[in-house]
């Protein structure tokens, strides 16, 4: 087994708890599907929002998904002016066989974060 690093972004509708809860398990839910992770395949998970979110922790929803024994941390994003608004994103570090080639997931509007990385987002 060796340990890698997934990426993913996604955006919010609304500085809203609900909205946020919603769209961090949409994001979280993605990565781990498209990697074919079991939930004791993570190692850690970081994940960030961007300055005009702050009606919830993110890692309430990755509590909620049952990742309560994973550790996270939440933290913001550099408020770079003209950066896109409403962005969650995750840095998820976690074990798998060796040659493992990591999907990241950009979902919603994020997509245009990252146009070099092709398939179905």
């Amino acid at each position: 087994m060796s340990t890698y690093g997934l990426r993913g972004a996604i955006t919010v509708e609304s500085n809203e708890r609900e909205a946020i809860l919603r769209a961090t398990s949409e994001l979280l839910e993605a990565l781990i599907e498209r990697n074919g992770l079991a939930q004791g395949d993570i190692v850690s998970c970081i994940l960030s929002m961007t300055a005009d979110l702050n009606a919830e922790f993110p890692a309430v929803a990755a509590r909620e998904m049952g990742l309560d024994q994973v550790p996270l941390l939440c933290v913001r994003e550099i408020d770079v002016p003209g950066s896109m608004e409403r962005v969650i994103r995750a840095l998820v570090h976690y074990r798998a066989a060796a040659g493992h080639q990591a999907q990241h997931v950009y979902l919603r509007e994020a997509q245009s974060l990252r146009s070099d990385i092709s398939g179905p987002q």
